[in-house]
């Protein structure tokens, strides 16, 4: 019979199977326990449990866990982490420090279906979602990264990298109540932000499911027909439909959304461009980050320059527009926003 993955089991299940057994019930809270509040991923290790009791969770279970294939340094000390599946499957995530805080940016789906035009993620094929625990597991491994490489705590997490998290909706809600909960990593949630190229109907969700972390729009154009070049996506999801569901996340969560502005020369980065986006954010409160183009291979899009920049921000904020400008992180490793692709040689996954 094949081994069952042990962290697909609630806490109230886990405890059913140790009735079964006959252990007692804090046993089941006990490897509850090591599985999220500590993150082990081997059973041995588990030592407040007997010996036959660890034999027969080995013998009977397995926890599919994800482990770090590659670590790469950057000048400026990010580090991109080639995080491989337990089926062989690879996805990136990155730690990027700061002063004053450690952010996780972490991975939702192998690949991406959603072929936006500035993104390397999107010129990959999907080929599956990722489980809550393989998320929470790169939490793990990126926080232990971070205190390991610079004795430093994680501080912030982001879900900005590679695949579409509202298109893997309960796995990533679930990812979130796992490290947010006093019986997990127990971070504040609002420590977490969940970016999204607009997915109307799941940003609705949001709202009725009353989420208490921070969310994020890819907006890159406050006009249809810009947008549609660039993120396919919007010729379902509309600005319309997206600052409906918006402002409908807002009412149910009191929570604005941030919206994240690629500026691209001569494509969005007008006054004129700059103009649509002050009217987009009096229909939607919200705040702006400004954030810089990272080339990606036979990208057709470009950088904007430093002058056009300096200009377009200055128009948001002389109108009101609470807006920041984010300067790319780890571009020399390709870890930089826009720039997860897999370029590591890891085997692939029918090879294994």
């Amino acid at each position: 019979m094949a081994k069952k993955d042990i962290r697909a089991l609630s806490l109230q299940q886990l405890t059913e199977v140790f009735e079964e057994i006959k252990q007692p019930a804090f046993r089941a809270k006990q490897v509850y326990d090591w599985l999220w509040a500590k993150g082990l991923v081997d059973f041995s290790q588990m030592l407040n449990l007997s010996k036959d009791l660890r034999n027969y969770l080995e013998e009977n279970f397995t926890i599919n866990a994800v482990k770090i294939h590659e670590l790469q340094v950057s000048s400026d000390r990010t580090i991109k982490c080639a995080m491989r599946l337990h089926d062989n499957y690879v996805v990136e995530s990155v730690l990027i420090p700061h002063q004053t805080r450690m952010t996780a940016c972490i991975s939702s789906q192998v690949g991406c279906s959603l072929t936006c035009k500035f993104c390397a993620t999107g010129k990959l094929k999907r080929m599956r979602n990722l489980n809550a625990d393989e998320i929470f597991d790169q939490v793990v491994l990126v926080k232990n990264t971070a205190n390991e490489k610079y004795k430093a705590a994680l501080t912030n997490i982001v879900y900005m990298g590679m695949g579409e998290p509202l298109l893997n909706y309960n796995e990533v809600l679930s990812s979130v109540e796992k490290i947010t909960s006093p019986k997990g990593l127990g971070m504040s949630p609002k420590r977490i932000t969940v970016s999204t190229a607009g997915v109307s109907k799941m940003i609705g969700k949001l709202g009725d499911d009353g989420v208490k972390f921070n969310l994020a729009l890819s907006l890159h154009a406050a006009n249809d027909e810009k947008r549609n070049q660039i993120m396919p996506i919007n010729e379902s999801n509309s600005l319309e439909s997206l600052a409906q569901s918006l402002n409908y996340f807002t009412q149910k969560t009191g929570t604005r959304p941030t919206f994240e502005y690629i500026a691209f020369r001569d494509f969005n980065d007008s006054i004129k461009d700059a103009q649509e986006l002050v009217d987009y954010c009096k229909r939607v409160k919200s705040k702006v980050n400004i954030i810089e183009y990272n080339t990606i291979d036979k990208g057709e899009l470009r950088q904007t320059t430093k002058e056009r920049l300096l200009a377009f921000t200055q128009h948001l904020e002389n109108n009101g527009v609470i807006c920041n400008v984010r300067h790319s992180r780890g571009k020399d490793i390709d870890a930089a926003c826009g720039q997860l692709a897999n370029k590591n040689k890891l085997v692939s996954p029918e090879l294994k």
